[in-house]
């Protein structure tokens, strides 16, 4: 023990050796051959001592008689076990510090990663796509949900922001009130208070489809290649018009002008992007005053008020907007891209506020700055059927197809024009091929509705087939349902009991007072017949069929009412009658030789009630779906009407019915409150 004292206290006596620096930087104590052990050797030996005992590394440490830093590792060490021995060790360090590879994990080893992280990413992989790619090779679905509506209007937000009355315009063509569909868009209702029914409710569409089709293998196997090639067709056209428009180059909307203002122009298309509309709109206004002559700064005035109009559900500040835009346009060195995109969206905004004329005057505009745009002709089309201008849009897609013969969106839009001018054979294959095309704003189901019904009336059973895949589309509720302004969840059966409705009362009240009912109906038919006017949607394909209408969407007739006062006396009260906005109360007269052709109604809000009041004892009948019924007087008969329904009067005299709606019984009351009419 004395022998070891010696030195160590002699060494406190000497002077300290000089540190040596290492070649990388670092310093040890005690360098050279001195005694006890200093130098690399002893250093490293003691390192490692620490690192058995401790478990933990210091600052720095010795690998290969090399001091090294390890400040840039610690704090990651514990999640290091690069060899897999269960601790960290001086191999785990070396490959920390790049002396050695770890050793690559076997595919499959961690059952959270199904890839050989060592290997480096593949191009194909699909973590190394862009956006843009990965939608154009996304399943048909994903596809579908980006093909827009052929009047791709803006949402109505909430009830105080609404579009002015389109019968405030004063367009020539308003006298021909011919809309561009009877039917109406698909609307799916959907309201803070909707019913919940239970399951099993509702016939499912495979179920109708059986029903529906004579050979189901055969067209089964039919409507599945069909929408195989449909779907592959609209796939194939997305994909082409992703590369095509990745190969466009950003639009130009800066002159030299705007240029020279792009920073002060930028921060205020920042704000707007952040959602500060208010603070944007006045950093555009003050650029505007500032550099009058610029037509970005009036753009982004336009779309700040645009923006705004929206937040603050504003018509007037909506109006601002479209003046703006209107002014941007008109400036002078305005470049083409802003001038369309301008010109466009004012479009766009006037018909949200029902100004047709309007819109129309600037999309034609439009057109004749760019004459070469088949896109600005097809959105000009609609703006003529908005205004029930037929004939002014079919002029249109005329020549849109003469350019342009493979142009999907005209093709519907002009087998939809050929269809109501009931030239129904013609209007087939412009609806087909428009639909097959898979273009945006084709896969609508006005579209799929009308070339079905087409079908049926030249006597096709393929109609059937598009009813199925307008009901895969998203589009129809089923197969036989296809009404297209509905409220999911409602309760789905073609016939009714008075029972399932609700309605006893109402049911009861008909049927004791059918004779005083149809006394007085009788007695307006003989008085004045041309108080029944023909029926005007083109669903008969042969004989008379005549209506008087007491209320219609929720509005009572006054005149109607003079003629029957006891009949309207009865309904007053009744008011899942007389308040259902989306029905009528009429009577109807079929004279022998009438056939109705299949249809279905508009709506799935209401159910409609017939009344019998003169029917022969032979010849008068009809569907819904697939079973066949017939009327007896005094006796009611309830059915949803929207699902497919058909009339045969085959017999020696007139049939006249009651026919009553009233809402769906699943409504609240704050849904009949608040749905639009119909």
């Amino acid at each position: 023990m004395a022998q070891r004292k010696t030195p160590r206290s002699h060494s406190r006596k000497e002077a300290k050796v000089p540190p040596v620096e290492s070649k990388n930087g670092k310093r040890t104590e005690g360098g050279g051959d001195a005694g006890g052990g200093g130098g690399p050797k002893y250093s490293m030996f003691t390192w490692f001592v620490v690192l058995a005992l401790l478990g933990v590394w210091s600052s720095v440490a010795v690998v290969y008689f090399d001091i090294v830093d390890y400040d840039s590792v610690i704090g990651k060490l514990k999640a290091y076990d690069t060899d897999g021995d269960g601790d960290f060790d001086v191999e785990d360090a070396k490959v920390l510090l790049g002396l050695r590879e770890a050793e690559k994990p076997n595919v499959g080893d961690s059952p959270e990663k199904k890839t050989d992280v060592s290997q480096p990413a593949d191009a194909t992989s699909p973590e190394t796509w862009t956006t843009e790619e990965t939608r154009s090779v996304s399943g048909s679905q994903d596809v579908e949900s980006e093909i827009q509506a052929a009047v791709p209007l803006p949402p109505l937000v909430e009830e105080d922001f609404v579009p002015d009355d389109p019968r405030d315009s004063t367009h020539p063509y308003e006298d021909d009130v011919i809309t561009i569909d009877t039917m109406g868009v698909l609307l799916e209702e959907t309201l803070p208070e909707e019913s919940v029914v239970t399951s099993g409710q509702y016939l499912t569409s495979s179920k109708l489809s059986q029903e529906a089709a004579e050979k189901p293998e055969p067209e089964s196997e039919k409507l599945k290649e069909t929408e195989s090639i449909t779907e592959e067709t609209a796939e194939k056209q997305t994909q082409d018009k992703l590369q095509e428009k990745a190969k466009k180059k950003k639009p130009k909307l800066l002159n030299k002008f705007d240029k020279t203002i792009k920073a002060e122009i930028d921060a205020a298309e920042k704000l707007r992007k952040k959602g500060k509309v208010e603070e944007a709109l006045r950093v555009f206004e003050a650029l505007v005053q500032q550099y009058p002559q610029s037509p970005r700064a009036r753009y982004g005035k336009a779309q700040a008020e645009d923006d705004v109009a929206e937040k603050l559900r504003s018509n007037d500040m909506l109006q601002r907007a479209i003046n703006s835009y209107r002014e941007a346009a008109e400036l002078p060195d305005v470049t083409p891209d802003l001038l369309r995109a301008a010109l466009k969206r004012r479009a766009e905004r006037q018909q949200f506020l029902g100004r047709m004329r309007g819109s129309l005057a600037t999309l034609e505009k439009l057109v004749q700055i760019f004459p070469d745009d088949v896109s600005l002709k097809n959105d000009l089309g609609v703006s003529h059927l908005l205004l029930g201008d037929n004939k002014g849009a079919k002029k249109v897609y005329e020549e849109v197809l003469e350019a342009a013969p493979g142009n999907g969106f005209a093709k519907v839009h002009y087998g939809f024009i050929l269809k109501s001018e009931n030239k129904i054979a013609e209007s087939i294959p412009y609806l087909k091929e428009g639909l097959e095309s898979g273009e945006p704003g084709t896969d609508d189901g006005r579209f799929y509705f009308h070339l079905g019904d087409a079908l049926q009336r030249v006597g096709d059973d393929s109609a059937y087939h598009w009813y199925e895949l307008g009901h895969r589309r998203g589009h129809f509720a089923s197969v036989w349902q296809r009404s297209l302004y509905n409220v999911n969840g409602l309760k789905a059966q073609p016939w009714w009991t008075p029972t399932e409705t609700g309605y006893t009362d109402l049911v009861k009240t008909l049927e004791r007072n059918w004779r005083t009912i149809r006394d007085e109906a009788l007695a307006v038919m003989d008085q004045n017949t041309g108080l029944f006017v023909p029926e005007e949607e083109n669903l008969r394909e042969k004989g008379e069929w005549g209506q008087y209408t007491l209320w219609q969407q929720g509005r009572k007739d006054g005149n109607s009412c003079q003629g029957v006062q006891k009949t309207c006396s009865l309904l007053e009260r009744y008011t899942e009658a007389t308040g259902c906005k989306r029905g009528q109360i009429k009577f109807s007269v079929m004279q022998p030789g009438t056939h109705v052709w299949p249809h279905t109604g508009p709506t799935n809000c209401r159910l409609r009630m017939h009344l019998g009041l003169v029917i022969p004892k032979h010849g008068c009948r009809i569907r819904c779906t697939n079973q066949t019924r017939e009327w007896e007087e005094g006796k009611v008969l309830i059915f949803d009407d929207s699902f497919e329904h058909e009339v045969w009067q085959d017999a020696d005299s007139y049939r006249l019915i009651f026919i009553v709606d009233v809402w769906h019984p699943e409504l609240t009351k704050y849904q009949r409150q608040t749905l639009s009419a119909i």
